[in-house]
């Protein structure tokens, strides 16, 4: 991969000096030497321009075959194959490329065995960004890290949730946590910054350059993040607990370089290790829910304790949908229990209309007052 890079920088146009060559790569003037000699012994034209002091690739030069043994074009071909059909990976077309060159100079039985292989492989990478519509994009950055010249960027803040514009100067893109990110100084933030590169919405590359810091690296700008996101301050050793039922699966992956573990007797497991910023190992943990106890430090204990709580508030509270419910149901109570009382005042109402015609049938006729008078004169 060093090779390959060195090769990148060499045929960019621009001279290139040792020194140059060892910060892109991050290795030794040394190394630098060393490999320009096994590049120059493979009858790449690589030359030394006494007047700049710098090297220099003559043309675009086809690199010489390379004999492969089954095993490694096994390996090439099955990371061609199958990374290929799964977007989001720039370098995928000429690694398909390069997978259909191997396998039609291979011998027709090895090319047979190895297909047969291929069908028992499967290779599924991650859940990642697909960068649909930046393969443009993706190249004028890689362009403008190679040649060391600023570009001008529109940007979506993701947090301040806007667009914003700065000049770049790109130092390295690299790929983390599922997407491909561009770090440089932003002279809008005057300060290195991170840029994810799906939310790069227009870039313009421009004819001044300008130089790396000395001594920059990745690795030292990143110092012992958990993920990808350095805080400031002093690093911290977090200490976390996890239970049987995870603990093999964290104690089989290397999480952190300064990772540490200890089994212990009832077969839960220690895990340790030093971060720069406590905010994305606490997303990390949260992750087990359950499973993990964070012990140390107390900071971490406090933050992880708050979000637990906050997480924790909606399933407490009730839902708009139970409110409804039990609202609508003594409603429907109600008027159930009305329509009973109505009905039943209905019923006694009849009831009593139909006992007044009896009685008014029952009830003899009123008598007169003549009548009344020859009643009394006959009992005389």
């Amino acid at each position: 991969m060093r090779l390959l890079k060195l090769v990148n920088l060499l045929q960019s146009g621009r001279p290139q000096t040792t020194r140059t060559l060892a910060e892109e790569c991050d290795v030794s003037r040394r190394t630098v030497f060393r490999d320009l000699e096994l590049l120059r012994n493979a009858d790449i034209g690589i030359e030394f321009d006494e007047s700049t002091q710098s090297y220099v690739m003559i043309g675009r030069q086809m690199l010489p075959a390379t004999s492969l043994t089954a095993a490694e074009s096994l390996a090439v071909l099955a990371l061609c194959h199958h990374s290929h059909s799964q977007q989001g990976f720039p370098f995928m077309d000429q690694a398909a490329s390069a997978a259909v060159k191997i396998e039609s100079n291979l011998p027709a039985n090895l090319r047979d065995g190895l297909v047969k292989d291929l069908r028992t492989l499967s290779l599924t990478l991650p859940a990642h960004n697909p960068l649909t519509g930046k393969a443009a994009t993706f190249e004028v950055l890689k362009r403008a890290c190679v040649s060391r010249h600023s570009a001008r960027i529109r940007y979506f803040d993701a947090t301040k949730r806007k667009e914003i514009y700065t000049k770049l100067h790109a130092y390295r893109i690299f790929f983390r946590r599922r997407s491909w990110y561009v770090i440089g100084r932003s002279s809008l933030h005057r300060s290195v910054r991170t840029f994810n590169i799906d939310r790069v919405l227009e870039i313009t590359e421009l004819d001044e350059t300008f130089p790396i810091p000395r001594g920059f690296t990745l690795k030292r700008h990143m110092r012992n993040a958990w993920d990808m996101i350095p805080e400031s301050g002093l690093d911290q050793r977090v200490k976390a607990r996890f239970s049987k039922t995870v603990a093999r699966n964290v104690a089989e992956v290397r999480w952190h370089a300064t990772q540490k573990t200890r089994w212990r007797k009832d077969g839960t497991l220690d895990f340790e290790v030093k971060v720069s910023g406590l905010r994305e190992i606490s997303w990390w943990l949260l992750g087990y829910g359950d499973e993990v106890e964070v012990l140390s430090p107390k900071a971490l204990r406090d933050l992880i304790k708050r979000r637990l709580s906050t997480a924790l508030q909606p399933y407490l509270a009730k839902s708009p949908r139970v409110k409804q419910r039990k609202k609508s149901q003594p409603e429907k109570r109600k008027s159930s229990q009305s329509g009973t009382k109505s009905a039943k005042k209905k019923k006694v109402t009849k009831k009593k209309k139909v006992t007044t015609k009896k009685q008014t049938r029952k009830k003899p006729p009123t008598k007169t007052a003549g009548q009344r008078r020859s009643k009394s004169k006959k009992k005389t």
